[in-house]
């Protein structure tokens, strides 16, 4: 049996009949930018997140780069975030003229060592960004102790996080904005790329939607220079749809990491640990094994996919050579670089695919 590590043509099928309508109107009503779709999307999405603001953007990318833009941040401040991450959490700092300044992870939850945080703020220091890496949310009512204390802002990377909670709140209810991603394989996933701000800040909304649009409240007059970080209406039509299943393809990624739990726990793996006081929504179900080369090629052999989340940590590429930070900068970050290792899970896996899964972990570790 081959296994998909993700298979997004299941879940269009589930929906089929409720998303192919939605995208031959905005065909059919030629409104392909801003307007009734995009208006509809961004005020569910905030009614679902508890916020007042919801601002469509191209990708969760360029969502970090306009709450940092809008929350104020200037060139030369620094900005506090983890080396465990992928680029996109990293790059529109850069792009904001901010300087990253990089922490270590916590060795069993994977999110931002909190204890580290108050020892790296300097004067620079404007802003934290905790990732809610892999689903699972960050202690966020130390983080955001820490930046009440400091007077910093804080802005959520909830890429990963839609539906996640921490102490019965969902992900983007804690610090002054917050960003989610649409790509196509998260657990709410344009048909394309997409990602979308939110916030409770009027001023700040107001600046991050003109900067998403050239600046500009009417078509030829321009208030700045923006950016062109528009979320596409045929995306955001998707997406109201699919808002309306998330909280149910949740549940189901949760009982594929109960089930996986359940039946490796007593073999050689270390498996994702879900937090007291959270609810893990699983976008990657991330467990760690020795020789994890032999380990993922045995499992291909035997039909089933794996990913790495992320093999190479962020302070240790080319693209950040600047920040001269070596390998055994944050060693639990790499020792997590060398290990980790990526299982299937999606909303839609079969009982027989998840057997599989299991039984062949259990015949390659054993």
């Amino acid at each position: 049996m081959n296994v998909p590590f993700n298979d997004l043509k299941r879940e269009y099928k589930s929906i089929k009949n409720e998303i192919d309508p939605v995208i031959k109107e905005v065909i059919d009503n030629t409104a392909f930018i801003k307007g009734r779709f995009l208006k509809e999307f961004e005020e569910s999405f905030a009614a679902y997140s508890g916020t007042k603001h919801a601002i469509g953007a191209s990708s969760g990318t360029t969502a970090i780069h306009l709450a940092l833009l809008g929350m104020g941040l200037e060139p030369g401040d620094e900005v506090i975030t983890v080396a465990n991450t992928f680029i996109g959490t990293t790059e529109p700092i850069t792009h904001a003229g901010c300087s990253i300044k990089l922490l270590d992870v916590d060795p069993v939850y994977y999110n931002i060592d909190v204890s580290k945080i108050e020892d790296a703020i300097t004067p620079k220091t404007k802003a934290i960004i905790p990732v809610h890496l892999y689903g699972q949310m960050v202690d966020m009512d130390e983080v955001c102790q820490i930046a009440n204390n400091h007077n910093l802002l804080v802005i959520e990377d909830s890429a990963q996080a839609i539906g996640a909670e921490y102490k019965g709140k969902r992900a983007g209810n804690f610090g002054d904005a917050a960003c989610f991603s649409f790509y196509p394989g998260k657990n709410l996933g344009a048909y394309g790329d997409g990602g979308i701000v939110i916030t409770d800040n009027d001023a700040a909304a107001k600046k991050m939607r003109l900067l998403s649009d050239h600046g500009r409240e009417t078509k030829y007059s321009s208030d700045f220079e923006g950016f062109n970080y528009r979320l596409d209406a045929i995306q955001a039509a998707i997406l109201n749809v699919k808002l309306r299943h998330i909280d149910k393809w949740n549940d189901a990624r949760r009982d594929v990491a109960k089930f996986y739990y359940d039946n490796l726990k007593e073999f050689d793996i270390v498996l994702p640990e879900e937090h007291s006081d959270c609810r893990h929504v699983y976008h990657v179900y991330c467990a760690q094994v020795k020789n994890r080369e032999k380990f993922q090629a045995d499992l291909k052999e035997l039909g089933v996919p794996t990913g790495i989340h992320y093999p190479e940590p962020i302070h240790t590429q080319k693209a950040y050579d600047r920040l001269g930070l070596g390998k055994g900068t944050f060693p639990v970050t790499e020792d997590l670089a060398d290990k980790i290792v990526s299982l299937p899970v999606f909303p839609f896996m079969e009982e027989e695919e998840l057997q599989h899964v299991v039984d062949s972990i259990k015949k390659v570790l054993s």
